[in-house]
């Protein structure tokens, strides 16, 4: 029998902890909180075969309640069974609920985490070589699954797990898939700008004296330097140090992290900055009428649609088991996490994003650019420790 066939089921393993709200694919309760931490309710819905089903993580969004029409609800997928061992990329705080779920929806499935930075964790397997314990690879953004693929780390996805997304979310060649989507934006201060102050074309940036001593940006991050490598890419090295040497000529102010730029914005600190979308709706889902609101540049680097994502090592004890993790990461129900937990763009159609956004299709990035180019993360770590950014 197809596995797409299978009657749903409900499992009984520690039916469940107290950290894991209810999985289900109507409307959504609950609440979660601005920062990287999350608060976490219980609620449960009732099932057609009478037993119930869980939604993971906190219930309603902030934003409303809100219906999951699309995706492949986890009862339907192959039940997973054995022990995972899961590099993480991905903060603990932001998906440990989301492994600890799958982990306790089967009765006989183990996951053994470990989380750091994406960049160190592809440094670790390298260095592990065949000798790694990693079955799975999860990562912040499509460059570091990239750097694995280049280096002839990884497997052959299903051509079942890849059809979860559309093509230009997954590794042409089958190797890695996204799981989430991040834009690059530019919160503003809605007490300084309108939306129409913001340029479109981040290349004027640098040139925008508005912004003089009174923008942000997180270098180490890597989200950022992923936006940096997309504008080598499409503008060249010698453009992008130009860029860069502007931006610090301007007076940009150098944060930790893009939630602390995004939190600066919101608290009149600085005017604007660079960031990943989902920072913004964090802080409006705890500070609802905060003077923050995203701008969008159109067709360059400052636009690019990055994306999480997951591969399958070469190291993998059970293959077939890590891609059905790595299919389980694409079900409804996480997709719906994400949405709702990470405040990610869900990539799978018929889950919405949550908050003020544009649809995936409504944005505008780059066209030609090939997530699989941003696999140069050291040349671009070399480039801005070059200009004195690093």
């Amino acid at each position: 029998m197809d596995d797409y066939d299978r009657e749903p089921r409900v499992h009984g393993r520690r039916r469940f902890l107290a950290t894991t709200a209810a999985l289900g694919l109507g409307t959504l309760a609950g609440c979660t909180g601005g920062g990287d931490d999350e608060t976490t309710t219980t609620t449960t819905e009732d099932t057609d075969d009478g037993g119930t089903v869980e939604q993971i993580g906190s219930g309603r969004s902030p934003f409303g309640d809100r219906t999951i029409a699309g995706g492949v609800s986890i009862t339907e997928m192959p039940d997973l069974s054995g022990e995972l061992t899961l590099y993480s990329g991905r903060g603990k705080a932001l998906v440990n609920e989301l492994v600890s779920f799958l982990e306790d929806y089967y009765e006989d499935f183990t996951i053994r985490p470990r989380y750091n930075s994406a960049a160190e964790l592809v440094n670790q397997i390298q260095t592990e070589g065949q000798n790694s314990p990693a079955d799975v690879f999860f990562s912040v953004n499509a460059g570091s699954l990239g750097a694995l693929k280049d280096a002839g780390r990884t497997q052959d996805l299903p051509t079942e797990v890849l059809d979860l997304v559309r093509d230009e979310f997954h590794d042409p060649d089958g190797q890695w898939t996204g799981t989430s989507g991040r834009a690059r934006t530019v919160p503003f201060n809605t007490d300084e700008f309108s939306e129409s102050d913001i340029p479109d074309d981040i290349m004027e940036f640098p040139k925008t004296e508005a912004f003089r001593d009174n923008i942000g940006w997180a270098p180490t991050y890597s989200s950022f330097q992923a936006f940096i490598t997309a504008m080598r890419v499409l503008e060249g090295d010698e453009a992008t140090k130009e860029w860069l040497q502007g931006m610090q000529d301007l007076g940009v102010t150098e944060f930790k992290d893009e939630f602390l730029v995004s939190q600066a914005v919101a608290d009149g600190e600085i005017t604007a900055g660079f960031a990943n979308h989902y920072y913004i709706q964090r802080i409006l889902a705890g500070r609802p009428n905060a003077p923050l609101k995203t701008a969008f540049t159109s067709g360059d680097a400052g636009s690019i649609f990055n994306v999480a994502g997951a591969l399958v090592l070469d190291t993998a004890d059970d293959s077939e088991l890590a891609a059905n993790f790595v299919r389980h990461l694409l079900s409804a129900e996480a997709q719906d996490y994400f949405a709702r937990t990470t405040f990610e763009y869900p990539l799978v159609s018929g889950v919405d994003p949550i908050g003020e956004l544009p649809s995936i299709d409504e944005l505008n990035p780059p066209e030609g650019l090939d997530l699989t180019q941003l696999s140069d993360l050291e040349g671009t770590v070399r480039l801005l420790r070059e200009v004195g950014v690093l």
